[in-house]
């Protein structure tokens, strides 16, 4: 991580003053509160440092800025680099820390996982965790930043798409306990490959035992045994298994898991989401919570932000899936909803991308099992899955042109999965 030299003899410690006095930190002068730190960004659409002297006017108590102009300013408190001073602030403030932290990553499911955590753990403990998909350089330490004094539990999401990023959120975040899902294919042209996915996720398991954490794993992950191999402070948990913690998949439309004669129902469709209740249960258990507690918590979850999630619209049962997409979480998808015994099933799938030169291949092999499967209707939307279909009626290159489709043409009285990556948009088909 980049060093950072602050003017005037600002330090790490008088950073963390400042935070100590501060409601918040926020990076949107915009969003500005009186009372946060406003820290400048310099993104590709604009520079934070421009916003400065707004943030201020709105009530900040300072602001983070590193354009040598504002120096001297008042309010200013300036960084030769407001990300990497940014990145090291959160650091230092989650070195304050008293209480576990537990990071999670992986290709597919992290983020529901996460969800299914927290109300876990919070049947026992005051927990934070990881607001929406603030699991990337910035929005690790912005998550950091804003665990309260209170807590008693932490729980970091971490995101990557390309080599050493969760090395590099490991050493900010450097947690004690970590997690990872899965290892799919996700983000195959920033990793190289699907090797490049595992070598690149498996970061976070390598950071835990070079600082003498604690692994959880799951036994299905055979691909990630060669890593832990050997390591001593590893928690396992799996379907069925006599090895850790166990339990097994009940069959059903939504995800139900059943761990000795205790059943935990859920509100997450898809028989794939057990691997993610299981976790949740293994973690808690191993923290000390009721299995009881944590099964009526995660009874009482309900997703959303269109991930797993069930919802009726205009006549149709949708399962709104279209937060975001790779080949091994489309294939799931697309398998649990073949399963299902509803009709007629009407199946949208919109392109996955960052697959590089894997995409053609893939969006041939996705397409190929949605044919072979029971669907009343085949939709695809976008240029991968064009160039792999071909001519017909129910293509369309855009979800725009789809949307105008179906304001012609209502799709009605159907169980419909909308699944795709998050650039194609297609919860913008609910309304």
């Amino acid at each position: 991580m980049a060093g950072f030299f602050i003017f005037e003899a600002m330090s790490v410690t008088q950073l963390l003053e400042i935070h100590s006095r501060c409601s918040g930190v926020e990076i949107d002068s915009r969003k500005v509160k009186p009372g946060n730190l406003f820290v400048a960004l310099k993104g590709e659409q604009a520079d934070g440092n421009k916003f400065a002297q707004k943030a201020l006017d709105a009530g900040a108590i300072a602001a983070l800025v590193d354009d040598p102009a504002l120096k001297d300013q008042p309010g200013m408190v300036w960084a030769e680099d407001a990300l990497a001073a940014l990145q090291q602030l959160a650091t230092a403030y989650r070195k304050t820390f008293s209480f576990p932290v537990l990071a999670l990553t992986g290709s597919n499911g992290k983020t529901t996982t996460k969800e299914l955590l927290y109300a876990a753990l919070s049947t026992k403990y005051r927990t934070y965790a990881t607001k929406g998909n603030y699991n990337n350089h910035i929005g690790v330490p912005l998550t950091l930043l804003s665990v309260p004094k209170d807590a008693e539990f932490a729980i970091i999401e971490m995101g990557a798409n390309h080599q050493g990023e969760i090395a590099m959120l490991s050493e900010i975040a450097r947690p004690e306990y970590g997690f990872i899902t899965n290892i799919g294919k996700a983000h195959l042209e920033g990793f190289g490959g699907l090797a490049g996915v595992k070598k690149g996720k498996s970061e976070l398991y390598r950071f835990l035992m070079a600082n003498s954490g604690t692994i959880f794993f799951n036994n299905a992950n055979e691909v990630l045994e060669d890593v832990v191999a050997g390591y001593d402070k590893v928690i396992r948990f799996g379907i069925g298994t006599a090895d850790g913690f166990s339990g097994e998949i009940l069959p059903g439309d939504f995800a139900r898991i059943k761990v000795g004669d205790t059943e935990i129902a859920s509100s997450l469709v898809g028989s794939f989401n057990g691997q993610n209740i299981l976790a949740a249960l293994c973690i808690g258990d191993h923290f000390g919570c009721s299995l009881e507690a944590m099964a009526s918590a995660i009874a009482a979850y309900l997703p959303d932000n269109n991930r797993s999630q069930w919802l009726e619209h205009n006549g149709n049962h949708y399962i709104s899936d279209a937060y975001n997409a790779n080949p091994s979480s489309m294939s799931a998808a697309i398998a649990h909803f073949a399963s299902m015994p509803v009709q007629p099933k009407v199946l949208i799938i919109g392109d996955m991308m960052e697959l590089g030169e894997e995409a053609a291949a893939e969006h041939a092999a996705i397409l190929q099992q949605a044919l072979r499967s029971d669907f009343q209707r085949i939709i695809t939307v976008g240029t991968f899955f064009g160039a792999a279909r071909g001519a017909s009626p129910d293509h369309f290159d855009t979800t725009e042109a789809l949307l105008e489709y179906i304001r012609e043409h209502p799709i009605q009285q159907r169980y419909i999965l909308l699944k795709g990556s998050r650039k194609m948009g297609l919860e913008r088909l609910l309304g």
